[in-house]
């Protein structure tokens, strides 16, 4: 069975910082993403790490040069350093088994497995 699950979230004023964590079990992914669900809005994919040599990152624009997506094959854990947050970046945040970028854009398409959300609040 596959398993994953996501922790770290937390409240934090602007400015602050954050690291999520998200553990697997039951597979060994060639690629992971993290995506984030704010009120009222609709999914957004945030950024997604391979297992490649080259250690492939894809982030959303709206977070480049403030997270940092990264992996730990050993433990079989992905991370999300997340670094000067703003108000905009509260939202539950999920990860998921998979990347799939169209157009540059990081898509929850054909992304079967999912952990449930840890929820991340920046206040001002």
């Amino acid at each position: 069975e596959v398993q994953l699950q996501a922790s770290g979230g937390g409240s934090v004023h602007l400015g602050g910082s954050l690291t999520l964590s998200c553990e697997i079990w039951g597979l060994d992914p060639y690629a992971m993403s993290w995506f984030r669900q704010a009120p009222g809005k609709e999914r957004e994919g945030v950024a997604c790490v391979s297992r490649s040599s080259t250690r492939s990152e894809t982030y959303a624009d709206s977070v480049k040069g403030r997270f940092t997506v990264s992996r730990d094959n050993a433990q079989n854990t992905m991370f999300l350093q997340m670094n000067s947050l703003k108000v905009e970046d509260t939202g539950a945040y999920y990860c998921a088994v998979g990347c799939r970028v169209v157009a540059g854009e990081i898509r929850a398409i054909e992304l079967h497995y999912w952990g449930k959300g840890t929820l991340v609040t920046v206040s001002s």
